[in-house]
C-alpha cells in the first residue's frame, strides 16, 4: 500500500474515532446548563443547612 493511502485511511479512521468518542461522551452527560443548576441548588441547600436557626422568641 502507498504511504499517502495509508496515511490517508489513517486520518479518516481517526475522525471516525473521535466522532464516536464525541456522541458517546455527550450522551452520558447530562446538560451543562442542569449540571449548573443542580449545582447551585446544593450549595443553596447546603448554606441553609450550615447556618443556624435564629431562636424564637418566646
Amino acid at each position: 500500500m502507498h504511504p499517502e493511502i495509508h496515511l490517508a485511511l489513517h486520518h479518516a479512521r481517526a475522525a471516525e474515532l473521535r466522532g464516536e468518542a464525541e456522541d458517546h461522551c455527550l450522551a452520558a452527560r447530562p446538560p451543562r446548563h442542569l449540571r449548573t443548576r443542580l449545582g447551585w441548588t446544593l450549595v443553596e441547600v447546603g448554606l441553609r443547612l450550615a447556618t443556624p436557626r435564629p431562636a424564637l422568641a418566646p
